[in-house]
């Protein structure tokens, strides 16, 4: 049985696609098994029921910091901790999706002669996916600009698989959840998992006002809520079970752009207003809402200008063009294949090997 090693972590954007793939796999009968750190892929990994095996891991930091002498030796031991693994597990494939914990694993099957290919999902590749791709077979990316950005003699565009649950929400099932009704259009409002408390405050002076013509859904983050109340608004700190009924029911998105979030809504093709995170931020987030803004999928404001006045301004543009960007996102060449194009590629290196 071919047995493939799945890697990748640190944040959950380096673990959904993976998750979002598992029944592709199962479909072609392949064995899996994953290896990361004791951060946040280890309980989504696990919740999957596939071999979990943990290994150190430290953070690459682009400044100077004590902890990157110490952190030295915890990514050498990682390495001599994944040679292990490998060794053990005897894989047929290696594939990263990113993340720190990625680049021990990859070097390891590198010297071991292990075929590696990985997959970026924001627009600017990150550290770890720059690293390793002097070693890659293949590299996918989600962004059609990133391939004049990465150095590999292979590479295909390939969006960012979508878990299909997502498919499966229902618009009745997220009103109920909500307490809404039918008769006015549905806002969702999210600032990724951590919340935005920059969006919060400025939602919260518009909340009296946008009410009278929508119903808002607002994915506040934790400990991030505000205190207004009203039928017409609900708020949940997070949600994880019926998020695809809420999604189902959203007419139109508020969001920051992460990467798997605008893949998400893309495919469910919503109408969207992307706040992408700047300050304090790499900028990945800002190369990801243009990119989506050039294509005609998304409008975008800046968060240097974000104000109650201009998230008003601008939700009124998002209403007058859900049309076009609903139009511009069923046009797209590239729609979410749930992984089948990546398996494709898989199957041909395997061939090869």
């Amino acid at each position: 049985m071919t047995k493939i090693v799945l890697t990748g972590g640190g944040t959950a954007g380096h673990v959904m696609p993976h998750i979002a793939m598992l029944q592709a796999y199962k479909k072609v009968g392949w064995e899996l098994f994953y290896i990361g750190s004791d951060g946040i892929e280890k309980g989504l990994i696990e919740k999957e029921n596939l071999p979990y095996y943990t290994i150190q891991t430290g953070k690459l930091r682009r400044y100077f910091s004590l902890r990157n002498f110490t952190d030295l030796f915890r990514i050498g031991w990682g390495f001599v901790q994944s040679l292990g693994l490998l060794m053990k597990i005897r894989p047929d494939l290696v594939f990263s999706k990113g993340g720190f914990v990625s680049v021990p694993v990859a070097f390891a099957a590198w010297l071991l002669r292990i075929p590696v290919i990985s997959h970026e999902s924001d627009l600017t590749p990150g550290l770890a996916n720059r690293l390793i791709a002097p070693i890659c077979r293949f590299l996918f990316y989600a962004f059609p600009d990133t391939r004049a950005l990465i150095k590999v003699k292979e590479s295909a565009e390939a969006g960012i698989p979508v878990r299909p649950s997502l498919y499966r929400g229902d618009k009745d099932r997220g009103l109920a959840f909500c307490g809404f009704t039918t008769d006015l259009p549905v806002l969702l409002v999210m600032g990724g998992s951590l919340g935005a408390e920059r969006i919060n405050r400025s939602l919260e002076e518009i909340l009296p006002e946008l009410v009278r013509d929508w119903q808002v859904v607002h994915l506040t983050g934790k400990g991030k809520g505000i205190s207004f109340t009203h039928k017409r608004y609900r708020a949940f700190e997070y949600v994880n079970e019926g998020l695809e009924d809420i999604f189902a029911a959203a007419d139109a998105v508020i969001s920051r752009a992460g990467a798997n979030s605008l893949f998400e809504l893309k495919a469910l093709r919503k109408p969207m207003l992307l706040i992408p995170l700047e300050l304090g931020s790499r900028g990945d987030q800002v190369h990801n809402a243009r990119s989506f803004e050039k294509q005609g999928w998304a409008l975008v404001l800046s968060e240097k200008i974000l104000s109650a006045d201009t998230l008003k301004e601008n939700l009124r543009k998002l209403q007058l063009g859900a049309n076009v960007q609903i139009a511009a996102m069923s046009k797209s060449a590239a729609q979410d294949d749930g992984g089948l194009g990546i398996i494709h590629v898989m199957q041909g290196l395997l061939k090869k090997k």
